[in-house]
């Protein structure tokens, strides 16, 4: 049970947290006094501190102090009647995680005290992020509590133990390849290889080749015998991202090796057997996708045996935007070494209310530019503003397109890309981001209307 020690020389505040902390499943331990405190932190270990600013004998900014020369790690909640930015600026500074106002609400400070106890936890889980010398393979935690994310947690518990094909969808920079890796981490292929391919980075007789591998003398440059992913990737999992953009006569041959569990290598007739477990990620609507001619409807099918839904982060909780921002920025201010950033509750606020259109990459990048650009240890709302409003603003809704009736949906796919083009003067980047998809993405998409004189903006 997490251990909680409230330190406040007024009894009737110490009784009222008492039953409130011990209604919420804590163990709560009660102390008059900072120097009463300091004797009992001696002997035991806590979680969290609770602490009162205004004391006899010894504030709770002096208290404060003297827990950081001590080295105690609890997290500290600072309680104040008197409160002031430069106070709770102060008490952030000399090792407190936030501060709380009196008079609170019962449901205020357990909201508060959890989402600290779940910044502390990521922050001790980030240092052996750093010291690990395998960060780039290291499997990222999924973050996130709320109940979209415990639904998706719950999806993957269940396909994990299974090897059925899984087909991902979700918005671009949702973190489809993060949920594959936890299904393989969670199978029981986790000690077997895990790779992964672009087929959107590759043409289509690079992709082929990166799949199947190739004979020596197969094509020019094939100077020696490569084995491809599908063999690398024997008894383990393989993610195939963005399968919408590979070309048809691939797709043929994916269908193949998923029915039939052997393929043969570019250049050889000789099949070769075998045992992989295949994810795919998809941002498009492939039902729709295999209707316009663009995929196989036998692929899909074929991929689609278990589909698992990633919501965008406009879909999941306050709570989870908040997580996520606190693990980004441990991760980054440990990287940077630099000293562990937090977030204003002004700050929190404006990205709960920020809409995300490049999801949690998006906010990814903005605590990493926070961490790098701002030397305040507390990060504010107007220091957001700067990045925030140099960023793309949401793409435009239905309503605000000129939309034909009985308009297709690729035709309405491409003639919002066009209107968002015009309004950001052709500028792909900031395109993109108001889309929610990535810029390589967009710039096929161009490239193939242009072929098909479709589409004529630059």
């Amino acid at each position: 049970m997490t251990r909680i020690l409230v330190v406040d020389d007024k009894e009737i505040m110490r009784d009222s947290l008492q039953a409130i902390l011990a209604q919420a499943g804590y163990q709560v331990t009660l102390c008059d006094s900072a120097v009463a405190a300091l004797k009992v932190i001696g002997k035991s270990n806590f979680e969290a501190i609770l602490t009162d600013l205004k004391m006899p004998q010894m504030d709770g900014l002096a208290f404060l102090g003297e827990l950081t020369a001590r080295g105690v790690d609890s997290l500290i909640i600072m309680m104040t009647a008197f409160a002031s930015i430069d106070t709770a600026v102060e008490a952030m500074r000399r090792g407190a995680y936030d501060y709380i106002q009196k008079p609170f609400d019962a449901d205020e400070i357990v909201l508060l005290l959890k989402r600290g106890l779940d910044h502390r936890r990521l922050k001790n889980e980030n240092e052996a992020f750093r010291t690990s010398d395998r960060d780039s393979q290291r499997q990222r935690e999924l973050v996130g509590s709320g109940p979209a994310m415990h639904q998706l947690k719950e999806q993957i518990a269940r396909v994990a133990r299974s090897s059925a094909t899984v087909l991902i969808h979700g918005e671009s920079g949702t973190g489809k390849e993060l949920i594959a890796r936890a299904i393989h981490q969670q199978s029981p292929r986790v000690n077997q290889p895990f790779l992964c391919v672009n087929c959107a980075a590759l043409s289509s007789s690079l992709l082929e080749s990166e799949l199947f591998g190739h004979e020596k003398g197969a094509f020019t440059g094939a100077d020696q015998t490569r084995k491809g992913r599908f063999e690398l990737a024997d008894g383990g999992t393989l993610l195939l991202d963005e399968i919408s953009e590979m070309d048809l006569d691939l797709q043929a041959k994916l269908l193949r090796v998923l029915q039939e569990r052997e393929f043969e290598r570019v250049g050889s007739s000789r099949c070769r057997q075998v045992d992989v477990r295949v994810i795919a990620t998809t941002n498009r609507h492939l039902e729709e996708w295999v209707k316009e001619g663009n995929f196989r409807q036998d692929l899909y099918y074929r991929l689609n045996v278990v589909p698992i839904q990633v919501p965008s982060l406009r879909q999941r909780s306050g709570e989870d935007i908040e997580a996520l921002a606190d693990y980004f920025l441990a991760k980054f201010s440990h990287r940077e070494g630099s000293a562990l950033k937090v977030l204003s509750r002004p700050a929190l606020g404006r990205l709960r209310n920020y809409p995300w259109p490049g999801n949690v990459r998006e906010l990814e990048n903005l605590m990493e530019r926070v961490c790098i650009m701002d030397h305040a240890e507390v990060i504010t709302e107007e220091s957001l503003d700067i990045w925030l409003q140099g960023q793309a603003e949401p793409a435009s809704t239905a309503a605000e397109i000129n939309l034909g009736d009985g308009m297709k949906l690729a035709d309405l796919e491409r003639t919002m890309i066009e209107q968002t083009l015009e309004r950001f003067d052709g500028h792909r980047q900031r395109t993109a981001q108001a889309l929610g998809i990535g810029v390589r993405t967009l710039g096929m998409k161009l490239k193939r209307w242009r072929e098909q004189g479709q589409f004529a903006t630059e």
